[in-house]
């Protein structure tokens, strides 16, 4: 019969193991990395159903009912800044932020698809506007 001292340290190795498992996992970079290729038309369907709430329809964010700020992603020269690139914005999306309240979408059934389509559609808010075609001359 063993004792039960032995199973302690085994116990102790396993719960490590797990620990840095799941760090390894949250650290590790998204499977699809680079320029979104998703469609825009589709992400505006999950936008207005689960961004909404926080972001606003028209993408200008605010303060959530926790206090904490969105951001406004109409504002070109900050969603031209490197640092907020798409695999930035996929990072958000994918893992939340923790900080801000951002909820890890992954983990709330959004698929990777529907995180390229979120973006593209995230992106339309600070995309140069077309000039209106006039049709008299």
């Amino acid at each position: 019969m063993k004792r039960p001292g032995t199973l302690r340290p085994v116990a102790f190795a396993l719960v490590f193991a797990s620990v840095l498992g799941a760090l390894a996992a949250r650290s590790a970079p998204p499977a699809i990395t680079g320029p979104s290729k998703g469609v825009a038309t589709a992400g505006k369907k999950i936008f207005s159903v689960k961004c909404v709430p926080c972001h606003k329809a028209d993408g200008s964010g605010g303060f959530k009912l926790t206090g904490n700020p969105t951001p406004d992603w109409r504002d070109a020269k900050r969603m031209s800044d490197p640092k907020y690139n798409d695999d930035y914005l996929r990072d958000c999306i994918t893992n939340g932020m923790i900080k801000s309240g951002m909820v890890a979408w992954s983990k709330q059934g959004v698929k990777p698809a529907e995180i390229e389509n979120l973006i593209a559609y995230v992106r339309t808010f600070s995309a140069p506007k077309s000039p209106a075609k006039n049709a008299k001359k």
